[in-house]
């Protein structure tokens, strides 16, 4: 049985709720919710600084200040928030040469992973199949801002560094000789479907997850708190699966 934990929610949307429920379903405790819009807490609650870990999900311009601020309390962070990777560099070294975790995941479903896991073997195989071109679709809630998903992006990504004749992604897009094309549709409260395809004269392979519901990013999540409490540096879903 994991210890129960003291945790702050950083962004208290539909998933930092969901992330709380799952939490006090698991025996944890949320002692603080950081997000001034909607709660009115902020990092200088008093309650924020009893947190044993941090779960953030909020917006691309606000995560690394949001990391900041929990390392300068020395508490490890969990965040699924996309879009800020061009900083990662900066707090790889905050965690290495300071002594501060990170747990960041572009998805914390389970499920996804391992289809990251299986997406990347299945490149390496399709390097030597050139009568195969490539093709991914995502689908989300109408709702959901960005385009194409973190997810998406991280399939194609992993294509690329394996498929020697890929060279990047577009966004709606045909796939092209060089290109892989990344569809991105959006309609009404779809947790999340992922598909990758390839296709042949002959023939075509496909493997896909389809998300019930944001139950299992939650739980991803809290299971991702649970191990960052114990574990230090920057760390990721490979790390807790033993990939």
């Amino acid at each position: 049985m994991t210890a129960q934990l003291s945790i702050a929610i950083i962004g208290y949307g539909r998933m930092g709720r969901e992330i709380e429920k799952t939490a006090i379903d698991r025996g944890h405790v949320v002692v603080a919710r950081i997000d001034p819009a909607v709660t009115g807490e902020d990092f200088s609650s008093p309650a924020f600084s009893k947190a044993d870990v941090a779960i953030e999900f909020t917006i691309p311009e606000a995560a690394v200040n949001n990391y900041m601020e929990c390392f300068k309390l020395n508490i490890p962070v969990v965040s699924g928030t996309t879009g800020w990777l061009n900083r990662l560099d900066d707090i790889k070294k905050v965690c290495i040469n300071k002594g501060q975790t990170l747990f960041y995941a572009s998805n914390f479903n389970i499920g996804v992973n391992i289809l990251f896991e299986l997406n990347t073997r299945l490149a390496k195989i399709m390097d030597t199949q050139p009568l195969y071109d490539m093709h991914i679709s995502e689908t989300h809630h109408a709702k959901k801002l960005d385009a194409p998903s973190g997810t998406a992006i991280v399939l194609a990504n992993d294509i690329i560094n394996n498929i020697r004749r890929k060279k990047k992604w577009e966004l709606n897009m045909k796939p092209g000789k060089e290109t892989i094309g990344i569809e991105a549709l959006r309609k009404n409260d779809v947790p999340g479907i992922h598909n990758i395809k390839y296709v042949s004269e002959f023939d075509e392979i496909s493997i896909n997850h389809r998300a019930k519901s944001r139950r299992g990013f939650a739980m991803g999540a809290v299971t991702a708190a649970e191990f960052a409490v114990n574990n230090k540096g920057f760390l990721t879903m490979k790390d807790l699966l033993k990939f």
